[in-house]
């Protein structure tokens, strides 16, 4: 009760700041406000065609706190594979072996391609979730699969891109670190700074798991994704390019390339299995979803005009990897459940 009420109250303060009076009645979704308080949730945050309609912090929260994204992070490096795109730096199906000159000699790594990477079907063990390993470790690791028919999560497949982008970057004379890369080329448009991100033991960034980010933070890059790479009036990464991320493959139809894609018929879960009607009936088609351990979310529907961020504090990993074995839905939280709340009262 204490946490409902918390949360109401910082919805009656904001709808109060928006009226421009502290006796205003609650905007819309007080509903989804609860059900995010409830799950543990510290942050919440709706933006509308760019305005901000819902805005609550709970369970110790601030705006200005930055918290882990966990796996919400694998989607920047879509991003930056489209931008690197644009920037004549790479093909999303050219060959990883092009650039990760290890595999030329193994017939079955040779094969993979970085969408492949991205799209979490290369084949490659996907080594333990929330453990990313260095990129000499995932460069090294087995195949598992053919390239390009099972999908399969895991860290491995994106700190071997991690380590692509630093080759590629490198040859072609920038600095050889992709963070540089990201900050420079996406998010100082955008106006993101990362709060901090979590290296590896050879000093490479964690490109799986390593982003803290505010829910303001956050909610721009979903923005930048809405208005489809377009920051005032300038294409960032022409949309053509950008779109081809919403692209799911055979191996799992609600998976692009580092992005999940819920509202779409098939989706297979992190933990390898179809997800449930609790977890996907009814939601729009359009999607897109950055995802990661705690329920960290931002989802962008562009056919409603939204962009929305909640933000946990994380379970124990041992919960984690519990939930990943045996369900894609928590007992505290649903993202259909939490999305139907809002598309019902953010009209």
């Amino acid at each position: 009760m204490e946490r409902k009420l918390n949360a109401m109250i910082a919805l009656t303060i904001f709808a109060g700041l928006l009226a421009g009076t502290a006796n205003a009645e609650p905007p819309e979704c007080v509903r989804a406000a609860n059900y995010n308080t409830q799950a543990d949730g510290v942050s919440f945050l709706v933006l509308k065609s760019g305005k901000v309609v819902c805005e609550v912090y709970s369970n110790g929260g601030e705006a200005d706190q930055a918290h882990v994204l966990a796996s919400g992070t694998k989607s920047f490096t879509g991003l930056m594979a489209a931008a690197a795109v644009q920037d004549g730096f790479l093909s999303l199906d050219e060959r990883a072996a092009e650039t990760i000159t290890e595999w030329r000699d193994d017939p079955a790594k040779a094969k993979i391609t970085i969408r492949q990477l991205l799209s979490l079907n290369s084949g490659l063990d996907p080594s333990e979730t929330g453990a990313p390993p260095p990129y000499s470790v995932a460069i090294a690791q087995p195949m598992k699969h053919e390239a390009g028919t099972t999908f399969e999560y895991g860290p491995a497949a994106f700190q071997v891109f991690g380590a692509l982008m630093k080759r590629k970057l490198t040859a072609n004379g920038k600095p050889a670190d992709p963070l540089v890369y990201l900050q420079t080329r996406i998010f100082d448009p955008i106006g993101v700074k990362p709060a901090r991100w979590a290296r590896t033991s050879e000093g490479d960034p964690t490109m799986p798991s390593g982003a803290a980010l505010t829910a303001h933070d956050w909610a721009m890059v979903g923005e930048f994704v809405y208005h489809k790479g377009v920051v005032n009036g300038k294409a960032i990464i022409d949309q053509d390019v950008l779109s081809q991320l919403f692209v799911s493959s055979a191996p799992n139809p609600g998976y692009g390339v580092s992005w999940w894609l819920p509202g779409r018929p098939g989706l297979i879960n992190s933990g390898g299995g179809p997800a449930s009607a609790e977890t996907t009936g009814g939601l729009p088609a359009d999607i897109y979803m950055a995802a990661g351990a705690g329920n960290q979310r931002l989802y962008v529907i562009p056919s409603r005009q939204l962009t929305i961020v909640r933000q946990a504090e994380k379970a124990p990993r041992s919960e984690r990897r519990a939930a990943a074995r045996n369900r894609d839905v928590s007992e505290k939280w649903s993202d259909a459940a939490f999305l139907r709340l809002i598309l019902a009262d953010v009209k």
